[in-house]
C-alpha cells in the first residue's frame, strides 16, 4: 500500500467556551488524493456540517470517546458531571448514527461506567440492533486493592441492519483451537464456508499484539497513555468495511482508527479536539502502521498442544 501524502487539518472552534489554543487558524496540508482529513474541534459542531455525513455516506464508524475520568487531555474536560458526560455521549451517538449507510456499522470503544448506558440508548433510541458486544482484554491492568483488577473494554458494534450489514470474516480469520490444540481432524473437513482448522475469531479479543500499548512499545504516541493497539483497528476495518468505503472517528486521538483505515484502501475523516494530536495523527498516517498484519491469522489457545501419553505425539496426527 503506497504512503498517503494526502492529509488535511482544519480547525473548527468549539462548541462551549474553552481556553483557545495557541493557534487559531491551520492551512491544509497537501498531500495526495485527500484519503484523509481531520478537523479540529468538538465532533457535535463539526460533523454536522460535513458532506458525507449530511449525506449519510459513512460506511463505518469506530469511537474511543473519553472516558470521563478525570484525563489531562489536551483542552478537553475530562470530568464533566454525571448527566453532563451522558448528554454528551448520546449527543455525538446520534450524530454518527445518523451519518451512517443503511449497509453501515458503528463500533464504540468504551469502558464499564457507560457501556450499559450506551446500549440502552442505541438499542431503544437510535433503534440500532447489536451484532456483537465485544470484549478487548488486556494484561497490563492498573493495579489495586480494593477490587479486582480492571482488564478489559468494551468493544460494541451497532448496525443499521443486521441483513444489509458490510461482514467480511475471511480477512480476520484465526486458527481454531481444535486444530492447533486438540488435533482434531474434524476441523479439517469443516461445512460452514471456512477455510479448514480456522474460525471468526472469539469476541473476547487477545493476544501477543493486543495489549495496552505501553511507552517502550513502537506502537506507541507520544502523550497517549489510552492508546488502541493497531490489531484492534485492523480487524475492525477488515471485517466489516470494504475497500474504498469511507471510515468516520469523532474522537481521532492518536491516530489509530486513521492509519489503520487509510493502509487498507479505506477513505477516513475524522475530528479531534486536540490541534497538537491532530496533526499527530496526520503524521502517522504519512509514515502507515507500524507492522500491518502482524495479529492477523495468529492462534490465541491458552493451552499447550495436547500430547498422546508416552509417546508425545499430538492427537490426530
Amino acid at each position: 500500500m503506497p504512503r498517503v501524502r494526502n492529509a488535511r487539518v482544519v480547525e473548527v472552534a468549539p462548541k462551549q467556551p474553552r481556553p483557545a489554543p495557541a493557534e487559531t487558524t491551520v492551512g491544509p496540508l497537501s498531500s495526495r488524493g485527500g484519503a484523509c482529513r481531520i478537523w479540529v474541534g468538538d465532533c457535535r459542531r463539526i460533523l454536522p456540517g460535513l458532506p458525507e455525513v449530511r449525506a449519510q455516506a459513512v460506511d463505518l464508524v469506530f469511537a474511543d470517546p473519553p472516558f470521563n475520568w478525570n484525563r489531562a487531555y489536551d483542552q478537553w474536560n475530562d470530568a464533566l458531571p454525571r448527566e453532563d458526560y451522558l448528554q454528551f455521549t448520546r449527543d455525538w451517538l446520534t450524530i454518527c448514527a445518523g451519518a451512517l449507510k443503511p449497509t453501515g456499522t458503528m463500533w464504540v470503544n468504551i469502558p464499564d461506567d457507560t457501556a450499559a448506558d450506551i446500549v440502552v440508548f442505541v438499542r431503544d433510541q437510535l433503534r440500532m440492533p447489536m451484532a456483537n458486544w465485544c470484549i478487548w482484554h488486556y494484561r497490563f491492568g492498573q493495579n489495586r486493592t480494593g477490587g479486582f483488577i480492571n482488564s478489559k473494554v468494551h468493544a460494541l458494534c451497532f448496525v443499521k441492519s443486521p441483513e444489509r450489514r458490510t461482514w467480511n470474516p475471511l480477512p480476520v480469520l484465526e486458527p481454531s483451537d481444535r486444530a492447533t490444540t486438540y488435533f482434531d481432524p474434524r476441523t479439517q473437513n469443516k461445512r460452514d464456508g471456512m477455510p479448514p482448522g480456522m474460525r471468526v475469531p472469539m469476541d473476547v479479543w487477545y493476544g501477543q499484539y493486543w495489549g495496552r500499548v505501553q511507552g517502550n512499545n513502537k506502537e506507541r504516541r507520544s502523550y497517549h497513555d489510552n492508546q488502541l493497539p493497531e490489531a484492534y483497528l485492523e480487524r475492525v476495518v477488515l471485517s466489516t468495511s470494504n475497500p474504498g468505503d469511507l471510515v468516520l472517528d469523532p474522537f481521532t486521538g492518536s491516530g489509530t482508527t486513521a492509519v489503520m483505515a487509510v493502509h487498507y484502501g479505506r477513505r477516513f475523516i475524522g475530528t479531534e479536539f486536540s490541534l497538537a494530536n491532530a496533526r499527530s495523527a496526520l503524521a502517522r498516517v504519512e509514515a502507515g502502521p507500524h507492522k500491518p498484519g502482524k495479529a492477523l491469522g495468529k492462534p490465541t489457545a491458552i493451552f499447550a498442544p495436547r500430547t498422546t501419553g508416552r509417546t508425545g505425539k499430538a492427537q490426530g496426527r
